[in-house]
């Protein structure tokens, strides 16, 4: 049952990514979640962040921002990055996957998905059929109803690296 929550990957960072062999593979656009996975929660891009994107769309990719945040947080996020976003996306509901997908001009099986949090961004990704990688959260500070959550993901990637630790 917890195999549903599962993440494809999970890297300590964004910043970790291959994403050089990534594409390789044929992918080629990427959805990322904010807070957290790029930057501190409530954090602007920082130089970090912004030379990411300009070495992604270097390579060739597309990329979107998709966060439950209000359009004020992405949009000031957003302002040096310069890529297609979604506030207030519902995640975990497929809806804004999808709709990211055709923002970037992407399908299932050319979209990558990136976030920090099990049962929002990799749920949300899993439930919409797009391969997804699991970061460690960049910053501690969070707020409460996340804290509370991440006591479960615990549980969840524990189980997660025992099989994983099965398999190898």
């Amino acid at each position: 049952m917890l195999e549903r929550f599962f993440p494809d990957e999970y890297i300590s960072s964004t910043y970790a990514i291959p994403f050089d062999r990534l594409y390789e593979e044929g992918y080629r656009g990427i959805i990322f979640d904010i807070d957290n996975t790029l930057v501190p929660h409530g954090a602007p891009a920082d130089e970090r962040a912004k030379q990411l994107f300009r070495d992604l769309k270097e390579l060739g990719y597309s990329c979107c921002l998709l966060s439950n945040n209000q359009e004020p947080r992405v949009k000031m996020f957003n302002e040096e990055i310069g890529v297609p976003y979604i506030f207030n996306a519902h995640k975990p509901a497929g809806k804004n996957y999808r709709r990211a997908m055709q923002l970037m001009g992407t399908d299932r099986n050319t979209t990558l998905f990136v976030g920090d949090q099990l049962f929002t961004d990799v749920w949300g990704a899993k439930r919409s059929g797009i391969r997804n990688i699991l970061v460690r959260p960049i910053h501690p500070k969070e707020e409460i109803q996340i804290v509370l959550k991440r006591y479960l993901e615990k549980i969840v990637l524990h189980f997660y690296l025992k099989k994983k630790k099965k398999l190898v």
